[in-house]
């Protein structure tokens, strides 16, 4: 069985001939445009949908479904989540690059290889993703996933360095 990931949210409709507005992460807008096809959970399904065309238009995307043509048809659709499969997003990934989700259990570590603790979630605040850190102590630290701080991401290792700048993880 495949494994599915969301990659947006149909949020409305676009227009009157059935194209959809969908909320994306900032990161992914490349990719979301790349896609062929999507799917849409209805019960335990995944329904397919084939893109048609995509096009971005004010921070959203803008997606025209086969079969789809009038705002009627798209309404059953409003508000759900839009997945891809593990293995098309694999395909597309450089050596380098991974999926956000497999930072969660990584360990965080400081410049001298000290263990500060490990990743618990990820969540995004509009301007970046933060890594959420349960600390040696048993605190909760919010962590940027920027550059400045973040320096170093292994999944192989599982494993994850930080610049740890005063106060961060406190």
């Amino acid at each position: 069985m495949s494994k599915f990931i969301s990659v947006g949210k149909i949020l409305n409709f676009h227009g009157i001939q059935g194209e959809a507005r969908v909320g994306f992460s900032k990161n992914q807008q490349d990719f979301l445009l790349s896609l062929n096809e999507v799917f849409v959970k209805t019960g335990s399904e995944y329904k397919p949908l084939t893109i048609i065309k995509s096009r971005i238009h004010k921070n959203f995307a803008i997606m025209k479904f086969e079969g789809i043509n009038a705002i009627d048809e798209l309404l059953p659709y409003k508000g759900e989540l839009l997945f891809v499969k593990e293995a098309t997003i694999r395909e597309k990934l450089e050596e380098d690059e991974f999926l956000i989700d497999e930072l969660v259990g990584l360990s965080v570590y400081d410049a001298e290889d000290n263990k500060l603790g490990f990743v618990v979630g990820v969540s995004n605040n509009g301007a970046t993703d933060l890594l959420s850190v349960k600390t040696n102590s048993k605190k909760i630290s919010l962590v940027p996933f920027v550059k400045a701080i973040v320096t170093n991401v292994s999944i192989k290792d599982k494993k994850i360095t930080i610049n740890n700048l005063e106060g961060l993880l406190e």
